[in-house]
Order: C-alpha cells, then structure tokens, then sequence
C-alpha cells in the first residue's frame, strides 16, 4: 500500500517468513466445483438487508469479501463499494493465478473489476465468477459497512493503481524493503480511497484473515453458492 503515516510493522518476523516462504499472499489453492447461483445470510441466518439502496440512496457503502481458506488459510479478500445514490456497486479483487510471490507492473496479477447491483455483486463474488475454478472454495464471507462519506472518483482511480502496480510479498527487488502489493493491500486502497468509515488500516504484511477480524460496526455474513 501506498499510505505512509498509517502503516506500521504488524506481524512478527516468524509470521513474515511465514508469509514469504509458504503463503505468496492471496494465491488461489486447488479447485472444487461451485453452483451457479446464491443465497446471502448473516451468522444468524437472517437476509441481509439496507445495503441495496436504490437511486437517491445518499449514503455510501462497501464491502470487504473473503476466502478464509485461500492462501494456505492466511485468508484472501476483495472489495466492494457503492455508487453513491444509485444501486449500483464496483467491486473487485487482485486473485494472483501465478501463484507467485512478485510479479512486475504491468505483469498478470488476476486484477478484475465489474459493476453491478448488489444482489449480482454477491452472486458473482460467490461463484467466483470472474476467477471461475482458481480456488478451494469461492468467497464465502463478507462483511459490509454503510458510509457517511465516499468518493468513488478516487476509488476508481486507485482501481487503475492496483491492477497496474504488480505483486509483491517479500523484499521489493527495486528498493530492498520488506514490503507488500498483495489482495489485502489492493482491498484496502481501494477502500481507503472511497473514504469508506470505520476502516481499519492494514499493516505492510498483515494477515487477511486477521485484518479481517479487526473491522468494527461491519455486518458479518456468509455467501453460500447454490
């Protein structure tokens, strides 16, 4: 990630080399087939709700979506965020099919994004239906926040820096740094950009799955493909 001033080192050096020797952050795992369509619960069981606004909506919202089990179950994100005022969302993620630890600018990163309502966002993030068969399981978690602020320009923009930026968990060849550009710095950029509330900053090297933990006032839900 781009944001000096919020970053801070936020893992210890065993879960560093942890990172760098056997997880090459975010990379899918062995597949198994998914079913076409979706039903979204909270832990509870009950529908979500008020995340669809339509048009005249005046607030905000985003997103977080996860893979508990990717990358060797250090976890995998993507994100989502509102088009203010209307139903529709952009959302997205960095999935490395390479499976490699740095890959260059310009290089293949599995970057994608897509617009959407709400109810295709969920059905495509729980399909996997951009990465079709890259992973264990498709995203199977979200958790979601309204917003009382959001710029979506700027998240565009920052779409346009993450997928060209490249990948890196490990030593940054360019400058010697221990350092990353994996899912989880893209998912928190993008979302850091929409101005999204209640974001907790990510740490170079942070865990998904840890990170994940730390969102308060999000909503916590399950996506079960059907």
């Amino acid at each position: 990630m781009n944001n000096s001033g919020v970053r801070s080192a936020g893992i210890g050096l065993a879960v560093v080399a942890a990172l760098v020797m056997g997880a090459a952050g975010c990379r899918p795992t062995p597949t198994k087939a998914a079913g076409t369509a979706t039903k979204a619960t909270d832990t509870a069981g009950a529908p979500v709700r008020n995340m669809a606004a339509g048009a005249g909506g005046g607030t905000g919202a985003a997103c977080v979506f996860v893979k508990p089990d990717g990358a060797q179950k250090f976890g995998h994100v993507g994100w989502g965020f509102r088009i203010t005022g209307t139903d529709q969302w952009v959302y997205g993620a960095v999935e490395n099919p390479t499976n490699k630890l740095y890959t260059p600018p310009g290089g293949d990163i599995g970057a994608w994004h897509a617009q959407g309502t709400y109810t295709r966002m969920l059905s495509e993030m729980s399909r996997d239906a951009h990465y079709p068969g890259k992973s264990t399981h498709p995203y199977s978690r979200y958790r979601c926040t309204p917003s009382s602020t959001s710029d979506v320009g700027a998240a565009r923009a920052m779409i346009r820096t993450v997928e060209s930026r490249g990948f890196l968990v490990g030593v940054d060849p360019r400058t010697g740094e221990l350092t990353s550009r994996d899912c989880l710095d893209a998912t928190y950029d993008v979302l850091r950009a929409y101005r999204t509330r209640h974001l907790t900053p990510a740490p170079e090297l942070d865990i998904p799955n840890v990170w994940v933990e730390t969102l308060v006032l999000w909503s916590d839900r399950t996506l079960t493909p059907r």
